[in-house]
């Protein structure tokens, strides 16, 4: 059983303040090459730039940077919300995606990956964004994580 879960009215809440909050975080970023609002609490922010599942139009969000190998890991730990962020399924659907780390831009393919391979990624992750072990207990839900390399 999850530590402290998110109750679905705090994740209502939660999803109100980070819309809005993501918008202006990615229009400041681009901006400005990540030298604004390029950090959250402390630490290096990514944008990555995908193609919405259902849409097709391109989204941005802004996600805590985790560097790996020539590519970027990303976490779908949504503050250990009880549910997945939309944008995994966006990823999952169409996993060509362009991260931004300040004013260098990767195209990279986005890749789930199994529990084997979180078990040995997660401590990075921890590494970069210690609060991920935070959002896991608090959860019930496999934190999704995508390890997101250059097409080979």
């Amino acid at each position: 059983m999850a530590e402290n879960p998110m109750t679905e009215k705090e994740f209502s809440q939660l999803r109100k303040f980070i819309k809005p909050f993501s918008k202006l975080n990615v229009f400041v970023y681009k901006l400005t090459g990540g030298r604004l609002m390029g950090k959250f609490q402390g630490r290096p922010v990514v944008l990555i730039e995908m193609t919405g599942a259902k849409s097709g139009k391109k989204v941005t969000i802004p996600l805590m940077y985790v560097p790996h190998e020539n590519g970027v890991i990303i976490v779908g730990s949504q503050g250990g919300a009880p549910k997945s962020p939309v944008w995994v399924k966006n990823i999952q659907k169409n996993p060509q995606i362009v991260a931004q780390y300040k004013s260098k831009r990767m195209n990279l393919v986005a890749r789930q990956v199994s529990d084997e391979e979180k078990a040995r990624l997660w401590p990075i992750c921890v590494q970069h964004y210690h609060e991920f072990d935070d959002y896991q207990k608090r959860t019930d839900r496999n934190i999704p994580v995508f390890d997101c390399q250059p097409a080979s």
